[in-house]
Protein backbone atom coordinates (compact mmCIF):
# COMPACT_ATOMS: atom_id res chain seq x y z
CA UNK A 1 0.00 0.00 0.00
CA UNK A 2 1.21 3.24 -1.36
CA UNK A 3 2.10 6.37 1.64
CA UNK A 4 -0.78 8.22 -0.25
CA UNK A 5 -3.33 5.05 -0.07
CA UNK A 6 -2.68 4.45 3.73
CA UNK A 7 -2.90 8.03 4.65
CA UNK A 8 -6.51 7.66 2.62
CA UNK A 9 -7.36 4.59 4.78
CA UNK A 10 -6.62 6.40 8.08
CA UNK A 11 -8.65 9.34 6.75
CA UNK A 12 -11.07 7.17 6.13
CA UNK A 13 -11.05 5.23 9.45
CA UNK A 14 -11.06 8.12 11.37
CA UNK A 15 -14.42 9.23 10.13
CA UNK A 16 -15.51 6.00 10.50
CA UNK A 17 -14.85 6.72 14.15
CA UNK A 18 -16.92 10.00 14.18
CA UNK A 19 -20.29 7.73 14.35
CA UNK A 20 -18.76 6.16 18.22
CA UNK A 21 -17.06 9.52 19.11
CA UNK A 22 -19.91 10.96 21.06
CA UNK A 23 -20.54 8.02 22.89
CA UNK A 24 -17.18 8.25 23.93
CA UNK A 25 -17.47 11.55 24.51
CA UNK A 26 -20.25 11.32 27.30
CA UNK A 27 -17.93 9.51 29.66
CA UNK A 28 -14.81 11.71 29.06
CA UNK A 29 -13.03 9.88 26.62
CA UNK A 30 -11.83 9.57 22.68
CA UNK A 31 -9.91 7.37 20.31
CA UNK A 32 -7.48 8.07 17.97
CA UNK A 33 -6.28 6.15 14.83
CA UNK A 34 -2.18 5.68 14.91
CA UNK A 35 -1.60 3.38 12.41
CA UNK A 36 -2.42 0.89 9.94
CA UNK A 37 -0.30 -2.19 9.44
CA UNK A 38 0.46 -4.01 6.19
CA UNK A 39 -2.32 -6.84 6.98
CA UNK A 40 -4.82 -4.47 7.15
CA UNK A 41 -5.03 -4.41 11.52
CA UNK A 42 -5.79 -0.71 13.20
CA UNK A 43 -4.11 0.26 15.62
CA UNK A 44 -6.05 2.91 17.86
CA UNK A 45 -5.02 4.44 20.63
CA UNK A 46 -7.36 5.41 23.46
CA UNK A 47 -7.63 9.00 24.72
CA UNK A 48 -8.96 10.58 28.01
CA UNK A 49 -11.30 7.92 30.46
CA UNK A 50 -11.11 5.60 28.00
CA UNK A 51 -7.28 5.32 28.22
CA UNK A 52 -7.85 1.87 31.63
CA UNK A 53 -11.10 1.86 31.42
CA UNK A 54 -12.82 -1.62 32.65
CA UNK A 55 -15.17 -1.49 29.60
CA UNK A 56 -12.41 -0.67 27.00
CA UNK A 57 -12.55 -4.54 25.97
CA UNK A 58 -16.51 -4.13 25.31
CA UNK A 59 -16.39 -0.60 23.59
CA UNK A 60 -13.60 -1.97 21.26
CA UNK A 61 -15.36 -5.57 20.60
CA UNK A 62 -19.05 -4.20 20.11
CA UNK A 63 -18.85 -0.36 18.89
CA UNK A 64 -15.28 0.38 17.67
CA UNK A 65 -14.16 -2.68 16.15
CA UNK A 66 -17.68 -3.32 14.36
CA UNK A 67 -17.88 0.07 13.20
CA UNK A 68 -14.54 0.09 11.21
CA UNK A 69 -15.24 -3.56 9.89
CA UNK A 70 -18.63 -2.57 8.27
CA UNK A 71 -17.64 0.56 6.75
CA UNK A 72 -14.21 -0.21 5.60
CA UNK A 73 -14.15 -3.62 3.95
CA UNK A 74 -10.64 -5.54 4.50
CA UNK A 75 -10.09 -4.66 7.93
CA UNK A 76 -9.18 -7.15 9.60
CA UNK A 77 -9.48 -6.44 13.16
CA UNK A 78 -8.50 -3.61 15.70
CA UNK A 79 -5.98 -3.06 18.22
CA UNK A 80 -5.03 -0.36 21.13
CA UNK A 81 -1.75 0.34 21.66
CA UNK A 82 -2.80 1.46 25.10
CA UNK A 83 -5.22 -0.13 27.03
CA UNK A 84 -7.34 -3.32 25.76
CA UNK A 85 -6.58 -5.07 22.64
CA UNK A 86 -8.83 -8.20 20.75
Amino acid sequence: MSTLEKQQLIADIDLALNDVRPHLAVDGGNIEVVDVTEDMTVQVKWLGNCDGCSMSAMTMRAGIERTIKDKIPGIKGVVAVNGVSL
